[in-house]
């Protein structure tokens, strides 16, 4: 694979009182785009994605808390945070400048809701195959907060691998379309040696945890009614995602956009960047021109 840029450069910053790292492609004079990873991943693994998309711009990826280098918070995960920590993170870098934002299934779900609710911050949003979380009924609730709080009494046991190329053959065996090349170089994004002969993925166990909260999609509508952002939906062919909620339920949710338009990489998987970095990157490319 040929990569137009150079490899990404990385800083931290200090943000509601956490330290995060943001990794970042492309000249500083360039237009600022914010990527936001998915769940259990970190920025590293767009760079083949990044380094197209810098030939046009700045492109500004953080860890979100929790993942990749971002610091570990104390207490836990709530889901409202990491739009609170995208919204510091957007002022730090472009406090008045309309924002280019892309985000990634979870990044997506953050970075739509931040559109939502600063509409007048939102230039353009792209949602890579995102937005599926399926609805959980009121009456599930009891289930899953005993459950969560049966978690919590212990510590999570953070999961280790004999080496890189270990952990890469996991990978290739959840993605086994992917070369082993290209499966090591995930491993190394995901995993970092932990001083004692051992590969710790770079995600605190915390995030493996259930949700003491249910997902009520009807929230998370409301506050996509009123994004005026043009929106592109691109979406894989091939994701399991997809799968979780019907088809009624999607035309229900992309009708929220008002400004949309909905692509397909018919014979990608959900990892967009993962299966079709060069096509992901131009159909994003397109979008913003």
């Amino acid at each position: 694979m040929t990569n137009p840029a150079p490899p990404s450069r990385s800083e931290f910053i200090r943000a509601r009182g956490l330290r995060f790292h943001i990794r970042r492609w492309g000249a500083p004079g360039l237009p600022l785009l914010f990527l936001g990873h998915g769940w259990l991943d970190v920025s590293a693994t767009f760079d083949p994605v990044a380094r197209i998309l810098a030939r046009r711009f700045q492109v500004l990826a953080p860890d979100w808390r929790g993942f990749g280098h971002s610091q570990w918070p104390q207490d836990g995960y709530w889901f409202p945070d990491y739009v609170a920590d995208f919204e510091a993170i957007a002022d730090h870098y472009s406090p008045d400048e309309p924002l280019t934002l892309v985000g990634h299934s979870m990044g997506a779900q953050i970075l739509s809701l931040y559109a939502g609710l600063r509409p007048e911050r939102v230039k353009q949003l792209v949602c890579l195959d995102g937005l599926f979380l399926p609805d959980m009924a009121a009456d599930t609730a009891p289930r899953r907060l005993a459950r969560w709080l049966g978690q919590v009494r212990g510590p999570g046991r953070e999961k280790t691998y004999e080496s890189f190329e270990f952990l890469a053959s996991r990978v290739q065996a959840q993605h086994p379309q992917l070369s082993p090349e290209r499966a090591l170089f995930i491993a190394r994004c995901w995993g970092q040696e932990d001083g004692r002969g051992r590969i710790r993925l770079l995600a605190d166990p915390k995030h493996r945890l259930d949700s003491p909260q249910n997902y009520r999609a009807a929230e998370s509508m409301a506050v996509w009614r009123q994004i005026t952002a043009p929106t592109l939906f691109l979406d894989a062919g091939r994701s399991y995602f997809a799968k979780w909620i019907g088809t009624p339920e999607r035309a229900e949710r992309l009708a929220c956009f008002r400004n949309r338009r909905e692509e397909m990489l018919e014979e990608a998987g959900h990892m967009l960047h993962f299966d079709a970095p060069e096509e992901t990157a131009r159909r994003i490319g397109d979008f913003l021109t």
